[in-house]
């Protein structure tokens, strides 16, 4: 295992610039270990919802963790609000930093992530092989 620490910039999509580091860096298998910061747009898709909620205002990343593979990133996140109100669920495109985002990534240089689709749930799940 490896550990990177990215650091995100006011504006930056959350999700597409993890998107972006795991294609640059030609990475095969990768998992988020931790990530901090604040954002001024969350888009979060609630469990057992098909849509997106998108919150605006000032929120802090209380946590974030998941894995990125070559389809895509797969993360979850909580945040709280101004007065305090924690809100969590599963990072799609739209999440815009704030202020900054500190985010430890770890790569697996001998594991290859991959999305294939699983009968057994109906989603694309993730698949764990030797690289």
């Amino acid at each position: 295992m490896h550990a990177m620490t990215l650091r995100l910039s006011p504006g930056d999509d959350l999700r597409a610039a993890l998107d972006h580091a795991f294609r640059t860096r030609a990475l095969s298998a990768a998992f988020v270990l931790q990530g901090i910061g604040s954002l001024s747009v969350a888009r979060l898709r609630y469990a057992g919802r098909d849509e997106a909620a998108e919150l605006h205002g000032d929120f802090e990343i209380l946590s974030l963790a998941g894995t990125l593979s070559a389809q895509g990133p797969h993360l979850h996140m909580s945040v709280s609000d101004a007065d305090g109100r924690v809100c969590g669920g599963h990072v799609t495109p739209g999440c815009i930093v704030r202020t900054t985002a500190e985010i430890v990534v770890a790569n697996l240089p001998g594991e290859r992530y991959t999305r294939e689709h699983d009968a057994a749930t109906g989603f694309a799940e993730l698949v764990i092989r030797a690289a």
